[in-house]
């Protein structure tokens, strides 16, 4: 019977065809994959495999004499920058054998170079074996490109993540605006809705073909033939891409197990992504420490607890950095999944019983202690561990997870995500009783120039909301903009009202950000500047009013959906208002008994036979493939998936179905910042493929 562990295995199997080829190599590798690798075994994979070292992907490096054979591993074409970067590694070696791996296929290769008609072998990978030869200075030396879909992370036991995909994000009005500026005014599209594949930029087509390239070698891996659905515009191109990808058809005939896919677009709900009511501790732990630089998802754990070394400024930059990802070791692999998918406190119990069951088992002097866990009793355990070398080794993911858990309680960020949750709270009883103008003007009062450092200066939440908080609570709203109560008034009053605010709103976020002592990372990608003295106040109210355009096309993202338009429950009189999250709605129509056909659930793999079924249903009753007809659920969220999502997936699937085996993919897994950064300054339209 197929699993999800028939999934979790390909990542692996994928691997393993590049480390075939890894003995006695210096393997040369992009950013993208080397996070993929990280998941599934990191650098100590090749070197047990036989590499002799792990480089970066950089024109800048280079071998030595002794170093006759290179691999690279690259997530984009064979063409442009990837080329140049390849021949300059070359030019400066002395290799006698290379060996090239692209995640990206042979037929996007063709799409890339225009290349519509079908062709046998592999041309384009043949030529640019030829190439490498002349590179190397020697037309008989050995050399091989092939296309291997090492695309996937392994997240966690349900999880798998795409870290080539990370900044693939379904599309916003302004995107819309773009294609119709470039279109006859009779055959510009109406809404979000209309856009087809065919009208993409040819950037984002490749990077929508390489992902469905991607899927369908995962399913002829696992033997699968699936059926797919969407909801949102962008997971329907997707799926429909899926669905009529040209390898798949043959698959679909012989394959003998079945599973369902569901696309969904991230911006059917931003609300759940930016909140703060996750309640969990993988999530604030991705939020408050510092990213592994070239990754999208992992952490810096600062490691120095684990040494005799002093806290010196320059100690961090000595000592390499820990981090979340330990697949190889099963105690640590555990311990992650708790503080995945529990709550915080469940999270930070199993943390301190792993340390304390840890120390015990290796006979160290540890003191019980009992209550409340704190960042001090959780490194006084880890501290047991410096003067055991065995046991530093044995027990390294679990110190490392429970270094991340003591840095991020110690984090002078934290008290900050009480304070947002605490808002967003107050936001959404507001929602119920005020039109959205209203609701919105309770944000001016927080738009205030913090005073001394960075950082709280008092406990009041009007101190302990940035920038970047005010930002997050800007998206929460305007992504619940159509929840607002209806007041009887002028529509156009209604719009001059809320323009006028936002002029204001603009005004005063403008002079918070040129008041600040230090720019954040989004602050930094949304005005171009580095550092405050970079920043006029003109650069800051231009890249406000982009923001804000971008903001309030998020009011209308779930406008075209018949059912599932709505993720607000108002207050009642008895119960507060609450937020629904949108994954709870599609998986409680998945799994409702009654098996009801959802039409905001749209299924996408039919091809003629689903048209002539279209055509039938008109006159007779016909039965749709439903997604709970199949053992296995695939659910992937286009633009990125939280810790909290997750937990909620793993709930709703052991009440409502607990036989389902339920997998999760998406692109990222996201941190409530992440959405800004794909919001306002991701190049959603002309993603970067390497050209």
């Amino acid at each position: 019977m197929l699993t999800t562990e028939d999934f979790m295995h390909f990542p692996l199997q994928m691997w393993e065809k590049v480390l075939s080829k890894a003995k006695k190599a210096v393997v040369f590798m992009d950013d993208k994959c080397a996070e993929a690798l990280h998941w599934s075994g990191g650098a100590a994979a090749l070197m047990e495999a036989g590499a002799r070292n792990l480089k970066q992907f950089s024109s800048f490096e280079a071998c030595g004499e002794n170093e006759p054979k290179a691999v690279f591993v690259v997530s984009t074409l064979l063409k442009g920058r990837t080329v140049d970067i390849i021949k300059d590694i070359i030019s400066l070696s002395h290799f006698q054998y290379c060996v090239v791996f692209t995640t990206v296929s042979h037929s996007v290769h063709l799409l890339a170079n225009n290349v519509t008609a079908e062709m046998e072998g592999t041309p384009v990978f043949e030529q640019f074996e030829e190439k490498l030869c002349e590179w190397m200075g020697n037309m008989n030396y050995t050399a091989e490109v092939m296309h291997v879909p090492v695309v996937f992370a392994p997240v966690s036991q349900q999880l798998l993540l795409t870290p080539t995909f990370s900044h693939l994000f379904p599309l916003l009005q302004p995107d819309l605006e773009s294609l119709n500026a470039k279109r006859s005014e009779k055959k510009r599209f109406g809404s979000l809705v209309d856009i087809d594949m065919h009208s993409l930029p040819a950037e984002l087509q490749i990077e929508i073909k390489s992902l469905t390239s991607a899927l369908n070698a995962m399913f002829e891996a696992a033997s699968t033939r699936e059926e797919s659905f969407a909801v949102g515009p962008m997971s329907r191109i997707i799926a429909g891409e899926l669905a009529s990808h040209p390898q798949a058809k043959n698959r679909r005939k012989t394959a003998p197990n079945k599973a369902s896919i569901i696309f969904v677009d991230r911006t059917m709900d931003l609300t759940g992504a930016v909140g703060h009511h996750g309640d969990n501790l993988a999530e604030k732990i991705l939020t408050m420490l510092k990213r592994l630089p070239g990754h999208v998802t992992d952490v810096q754990v600062d490691m120095l607890e684990l040494t005799s070394l002093q806290r010196t400024p320059n100690s961090q930059s000595t000592l390499a950095p820990g981090c979340l990802a330990h697949n190889q070791s099963p105690v640590a692999q555990s311990l992650w999944e708790a503080m995945l998918t529990s709550k915080s406190k469940e999270g930070l119990m199993e943390v301190r019983r792993q340390l304390v069951e840890a120390a015990s088992k290796e006979k160290l002097p540890i003191k019980m202690s009992m209550g409340r866990v704190t960042p001090e009793q959780l490194c006084s355990y880890v501290q047991l561990f410096q003067s055991s070398w065995g046991a530093l080794e044995s027990y390294s993911g679990v110190l490392q997870l429970g270094l991340a858990t003591a840095q991020m309680l110690r984090h002078p960020s934290l008290p900050r995500w009480d304070s947002c949750l605490a808002f967003e709270r107050l936001l959404l009883q507001a929602l119920g009783d005020s039109d959205f103008p209203t609701v919105l003007r309770q944000l001016l009062p927080l738009m205030k120039p913090r005073e001394g450092e960075r950082g709280p200066v008092s406990g009041s939440l009007e101190d302990e909301c940035g920038p970047d908080e005010l930002i997050l609570l800007l998206i929460y709203l305007y992504s619940l903009a159509n929840e607002a109560q209806s007041v009887a008034q002028n529509t156009e009053t209604m719009e001059e009202e809320l323009e006028k605010l936002e002029r204001e709103l603009i005004g005063a976020l403008t002079l918070v950000i040129t008041q600040e002592t230090e720019l954040s990372p989004l602050l930094q990608k949304l005005t171009g500047c580095a550092n405050p003295e970079e920043l006029t106040t003109e650069q800051a109210h231009s890249s406000m009013e982009e923001m804000f355009e971008t903001l309030r096309g998020l009011s209308y993202t779930r406008e075209h959906l018949k059912q599932l338009r709505s993720i607000y429950i108002a207050s009642d009189g008895v119960h507060q208002a609450t937020y629904r999250p949108f994954l709870r709605q599609i998986l409680e129509e998945v799994f409702h008994p009654e098996r009801l056909e959802c039409p905001d659930i749209e299924h996408m793999s039919g091809g003629l036979t689903d048209l002539l079924k279209t055509g039938f249903s008109m006159f007779m009753k016909v039965s749709r493939p439903h997604p709970a007809d199949n053992p296995l659920l695939l659910l992937f969220l286009v633009g990125g998936v939280t810790p909290a999502e997750l937990r909620l997936i793993k709930e709703i699937v052991s009440t409502h179905k607990p036989g389902m085996q339920v997998l999760v993919l998406s692109t990222r897994l996201l941190r409530p910042t992440d959405i800004p950064e794909l919001l306002f300054t991701t190049r959603r339209l002309t993603p970067d493929i390497g050209v």
